[in-house]
C-alpha cells in the first residue's frame, strides 16, 4: 500500500482518537501526557454511593486511557517518522517493515520477525 495512504490513515487515526482523549482526559501541555479526569461535580454533598460511581468511573477511564495513550503515541511516532524519512523502518534491526504489516497497522513499529520484542522498545 501506498506511503501516502497510510499517512492519510495515521492522521484520521490520530484524529479519533484524540477526540476520544479528550472525553476522559486532558493533555498535560508541558509533559505531552494525558491525564484521566476526576469529576466532582456530583460528589459535593452526594451520599458514598455516588462518590463511589464517579470513583469507578475514573478508575475505568484510567485504565481506558493508558490503553489510548500507548496507541497516540505509536501514531504520533509514525506520523514523526513521516516527516525524518525513517517511516516504514524497523526500530530494532533497521530493516524495512513488510508492507502487509503496514497495512495491517500503520503505526507498526517493528517488522514481522521483530513483532514480538516490540513491547520491549520505550513507548
Amino acid at each position: 500500500m501506498q506511503q501516502e495512504v497510510l499517512k492519510v490513515r495515521l492522521e484520521t487515526e490520530l484524529a479519533n482518537l484524540t477526540t476520544d482523549l479528550k472525553k476522559i482526559a486532558t493533555l498535560h501541555p508541558s509533559t505531552g501526557d494525558w491525564v484521566a479526569r476526576f469529576s466532582t461535580d456530583e460528589i459535593g454533598n452526594a451520599d458514598e454511593n455516588v462518590v463511589a460511581d464517579t470513583t469507578e468511573d475514573w478508575d475505568t477511564n484510567r485504565a481506558l486511557l493508558a490503553q489510548l495513550e500507548i496507541r497516540y503515541r505509536n501514531i504520533t511516532r509514525a506520523l514523526d517518522k513521516f516527516n525524518e524519512g525513517t517511516y516504514g523502518v524497523c526500530e530494532i534491526s533497521g530493516e524495512p517493515i513488510e508492507p502487509e504489516r503496514l497495512d495491517a497497522n500503520p503505526a507498526a513499529r517493528t517488522n514481522l520477525a521483530n513483532r514480538d520484542r516490540e513491547a520491549e522498545l520505550p513507548l
